[in-house]
């Protein structure tokens, strides 16, 4: 047992989480240099989604438990990053909401195919869409930089077309609706399980 949870993979995985409270410090420190900080955790938290699961194939450890903690940790990261986004008024509550009702939806998914000694795959939609949350979420972090040192490095001009223009919002709408398709995507290909468990006599 100790094996099985205690692996190279499942550890990278652990750490990825243990990295979100310290993302969330720097964020809100609003001291110099730390929301710099935090993008370059964040960054490092995103990069050990790939590692863990190359280290897990390369050396064998391909765990049950390692498959549900990696979605998690993504999780965890994202909803932190998403509701700090929140807090601070750049993106709306609504689509935030959605983002983690669909994660709740795919985590039951998750455990139902457990119960059913079966595991869930992590589709190819659902890793772009992991991509497309980094994505979108270091560029948001990019512009808080940016707004605290725009003078400094010369980019007023550059910052005000984001402050103009709504392009946080039409990037963070797209990522949602990305978000909510592969939930629904979800749904669709392990419909059969659900309905074994919600019509069980």
């Amino acid at each position: 047992m100790k094996s099985q949870i205690f692996t190279r993979a499942n550890l990278v995985t652990t750490a990825r989480i243990l990295l979100t409270p310290l993302f969330i410090y720097f964020l809100f420190a609003g001291k110099d240099y730390f929301e710099i900080l935090a993008l370059l955790i964040f960054i490092m938290a995103s990069v050990t989604d790939a590692y863990d699961g190359y280290i897990a194939r390369k050396y064998s450890e391909v765990t049950a438990l390692g498959k549900f903690l990696d979605p998690l940790a993504d999780k965890v990261l994202m909803s932190a990053a998403f509701i700090s986004f929140v807090v601070m008024d750049l993106i709306p509550l609504w689509m935030v909401i959605l983002v983690i009702l669909r994660d709740f939806v795919v985590t039951g998914i998750r455990i139902l195919m457990s119960a059913k000694d079966n595991t869930m795959v992590t589709r190819m939609s659902a890793k772009a869409k992991t991509g497309a949350q980094v994505g979108v979420v270091c560029f948001i972090l990019v512009y808080i930089i940016t707004q605290r040192w725009k003078i400094f490095l010369g980019i007023s001009n550059y910052v005000k077309i984001l402050e103009d223009y709504p392009i946080i919002y039409i990037l963070m709408l797209l990522v949602t609706i990305f978000t909510v398709w592969t939930g629904v995507e979800y749904i669709i290909v392990n419909r059969k399980v659900i309905k074994e468990y919600l019509f069980k006599s």
